[in-house]
Parts: C-alpha cells; sequence; structure tokens
C-alpha cells in the first residue's frame, strides 16, 4: 500500500525539491570557470566535474536513506567517536567555514561587483559593508525561520533557472566567441581535474546533512518501509540530475565560449555576470544579480540554521539564538577575505575530506560482518593519502611522501586514495570474516 502513496506527480514534486536543494546559487560559478579553463577539452572535463558534483550528492542522499538516519548514524558505522567528530567536521566545512560565508561572497561577486567603480572594489570596503548588511539580515531570519523562507527559494529558484537557461540559449544562438585551447591543468587530465573541481561545490557533503529533509519529506506522506523509501530517492535523483547535467553542462559551455567577450576570469562570478552584460546588456546583469543575491541569502539562511539546530542538540548549553550569532559572525569574517581565496583555502580541506565522504557513501550500500573493520580500514588508508594531498595543494613541501605515493595508480592525477580504500577494504573483509570465525568458535 505504501508504494500507491506517492504517484508521479509527488515524486516530480520531490525531484524539483531535491533539485533545488543542490542547485545552491554559489555552485554555478565553477562551471563556468571550469568551460573557460578546459576549452576544447570542455566535454571531458564536465563528466569529471558531473560525477562529484552531480552523481555522488544523489548517492549520498540514497546512502542516508539505506541506512534510515542520518548523517552520524551512517559514520557511526565505523565507530561512535568517529561518527560525532566526522559529522562536526562535515557541519563546519558546509557551514561556518566555507558554506555560508560563500553565500556572502557569491552575491557580492555577481549582485554588487558590477555596479561598483573599481575604486570601492579595491579596499575591500564594499565587500565589508555588503557583508555585515547580508549578515545581519541573515542573523535576523535565522532567529525564525519560517515557511516565508522555503516559498522565496521556491520562487526564486524557477526564476533563477530561468535566468541561466536564457543566458545558455541565448550563448548557443548567439556564441560569444569560440572555444579556445585548455590551460595546462586541463590538458593532461581533463577528465579527473573536472573530477578534483566537482569537490568545489560541496554537494557530497550537503547531501550528507541535508538528506533527512528529503527522507522527512517523504515520510510525510506515510511511507516507512526504506526499500521503498530509498527507490523514491532513486526516482527523484534521476529528475533532479537531469536538471542538474542540464544546468552544470549549460554553464561550462558557457565559459568555453566566453574568452573573447568576458576575458580571463579569475571566478566564474565574473564569467556569468560579464557574459549576462554582453549578451543582454546591463539589464541582464541586474536580473541576474538580483535572482542571485536572494538565492544566495536563502540558502545561508538555510545552513546558519541546520547547522545552529545540530549544535544546539549535542551541545544544548548554548541556546540556539546564540550559536545563530556566533555562526553569523564568524561567517562574516570569513567572507571578507574575498571569493577567491575562500575558494582557496577551501581547497585543501575539501581535498582531505571529500574522499572520506566519497567512500563513506559507497560502502554504505553493503551490510558487512564486523562492519567497523571494513568502514574503519578503508577510510583509514583513504584519509592517510587524502589528508597529505591536502597538505600538497595547501602549499606544503612534502616532496618526499609525494615521491613514496606517486607509485599508486591515479596518484598524478589527484585520485590516489582510490586503490588504498579498495585494499583497506578488503583487509577489513578479512579480518572480520576471521574476527566472526574466531567467535563463533568460541562460543561453540
Amino acid at each position: 500500500m505504501q508504494t500507491k502513496v506517492y504517484k508521479n506527480k509527488d515524486i516530480l514534486v520531490l525531484g524539483l525539491m531535491l533539485f533545488a536543494l543542490f542547485l545552491g546559487a554559489g555552485n554555478m560559478i565553477f562551471p563556468p570557470l571550469l568551460g573557460q579553463a578546459s576549452g576544447d577539452n570542455v566535454g571531458v572535463a564536465v563528466l569529471g566535474f558531473l560525477i562529484t558534483g552531480v552523481g555522488l550528492p544523489l548517492l549520498g542522499v540514497m546512502a542516508i536513506a539505506y541506512t534510515g538516519g542520518d548523517l552520524q548514524s551512517l559514520a557511526n558505522r565505523v565507530h561512535p567517536i568517529f561518527g560525532i567528530v566526522f559529522t562536526i567536521v562535515m557541519y563546519l566545512a558546509i557551514g561556518p567555514f566555507f558554506g555560508i560565508p560563500r553565500t556572502g561572497t557569491v552575491a557580492f561577486e555577481i549582485g554588487a561587483t558590477p555596479f561598483l567603480p573599481e575604486s570601492m572594489n579595491s579596499g575591500g570596503i564594499a565587500l565589508f559593508i555588503f557583508t555585515i548588511i547580508f549578515f545581519i539580515i541573515t542573523f535576523y531570519l535565522s532567529l525564525n525561520p519560517t515557511k516565508l523562507v522555503d516559498r522565496i527559494g521556491k520562487i526564486l529558484t524557477p526564476i533563477l533557472l530561468s535566468v541561466i537557461g536564457l543566458l545558455v540559449i541565448k550563448s548557443i544562438i548567439t556564441p560569444m566567441g569560440g572555444i579556445g585551447a585548455p590551460t595546462e591543468d586541463y590538458t593532461s587530465s581533463p577528465f579527473f581535474k573536472g573530477f578534483l573541481e566537482g569537490y568545489l561545490t560541496m554537494d557530497t557533503i550537503a547531501a550528507l546533512v541535508f538528506g533527512i529533509v528529503v527522507i522527512s519529506a517523504i515520510k510525510d506522506k506515510g511511507v516507512t518501509d526504506r526499500k521503498v523509501i530509498t527507490s523514491l530517492c532513486l526516482k527523484a535523483g534521476f529528475i533532479a540530475a537531469a536538471g542538474l547535467t542540464f544546468v552544470y553542462g549549460g554553464l561550462s559551455y558557457l565559459g568555453a565560449t566566453s574568452l573573447k567577450a568576458v576575458g580571463i576570469a579569475e571566478n566564474g562570478g565574473q564569467i556569468l555576470s560579464g557574459s549576462a552584460s554582453y549578451l543582454f546588456g546591463s539589464i541582464g546583469a541586474v536580473i541576474l544579480g538580483t535572482a542571485i543575491t536572494f538565492a544566495c541569502l536563502t540558502t545561508s539562511v538555510g545552513l546558519v540554521s541546520a547547522t545552529s539546530t545540530f549544535f544546539s542538540k549535542i551541545m544544548p548549553a548554548v541556546s540556539y539564538r546564540v550559536y545563530v550569532g556566533i555562526f553569523s559572525a564568524f561567517s562574516l569574517l570569513v567572507a571578507n577575505v574575498g571569493l577567491d581565496q575562500l575558494i582557496s583555502l577551501s581547497l585543501p580541506v575539501l581535498i582531505m575530506i571529500y574522499p572520506l565522504a566519497i567512500v563513506l557513501i559507497l560502502l554504505s550500500f553493503i551490510r558487512w560482518k564486523n562492519e567497523s573493520y571494513v568502514f574503519g580500514f578503508a577510510l583509514l588508508f583513504t584519509g592517510v593519502i587524502s589528508f597529505f594531498d591536502g597538505l600538497a595543494t595547501a602549499g606544503i613541501d612534502i616532496t618526499f611522501i609525494q615521491k613514496v605515493f606517486s607509485v599508486l595508480p591515479f596518484y598524478n592525477e589527484g585520485v590516489g586514495w582510490l586503490v588504498p580504500a579498495i585494499i583497506g577494504m578488503l583487509l577489513g573483509m578479512l579480518i572480520g570474516t576471521l574476527t566472526s570465525k574466531s567467535s563463533e568458535e568460541s562460543i561453540a
């Protein structure tokens, strides 16, 4: 009877909700830059980007659905201590360290910078004033997040999607220029470079944090069977994946053809605003900037609210209201390093933690004997490689260690953790099986 609760219309609504969750305004800045940098290799680069920017986030939602809990319960399959530590790290990454500040910087980059004189941008005063206003509003709305914010999101997402669609279609009908040659990073291994760029969306982390939102929407319809919930998430996931693939592919093409009209850009925000002005004039830039600014504000409120709710549950000595103030103020400070610097700071951390999230998600779909060994060794071996990869990305000299790790398959492509993860999984399976047999023999 439960399978009849969700009709095709309900699945479509669920898919659009999932699409809206992942279609953060901040995510729109990465595909254009990827497209411009990858040039003729844009197709291969986008394929890699879609795996980490679309495929893995959807698997993350399904992993939460399959395990029937939340991020902490999933991470507890490794060990309860790992469960709480990993969950805290994920919330901090998607929250006040990177995710929330990025909403403010993206809103400024696209919604304000194109309309300000160069003199106001050079000293960072404009960014400071903008983010003060932005995060004061975030603080106020997060104190009592109501359905009004959800409604704003439901209105803004179609508007934002329509604006992006018009930009892409216009760039196809009247191209801004030809597709140029790829930069050095996208010459030798564009697929893996695109794969790593997908980390910047942080959507795999977001899927683990917000997967419970989708599951709750399904349960509200009366569905409780875990298999049915997972099946519904899969069907809705295909809808969301189709929408995200269109948006990311279209924006990558926009970036690939933007070089002549916009010039070499430091970030995707400059490409978006520059393309809007080129294709539709000043009114295009105004509409794009306004839609993205309000979308960023809605995302900011959602992230502050979710992060504050989580920390008020695990550390109730501090009230939700105080956490909202702390995270809003901290995000304000971090946002003022600027968008380019914020992306640079976030990348080493994401290089460290993203492989752990990927392995955790992939292992979650199988039931293992003494699974803590399987999860533990796979994540340990993954974590060792990704930790040093993060240090190298941060510019720390670890030449000797890199030479040692260079024997690993795909290490030079940035995915050297893959084979160690598989070895760790197999080792954990072996130890888990031997431990299980030893326990059975002792009982006998």
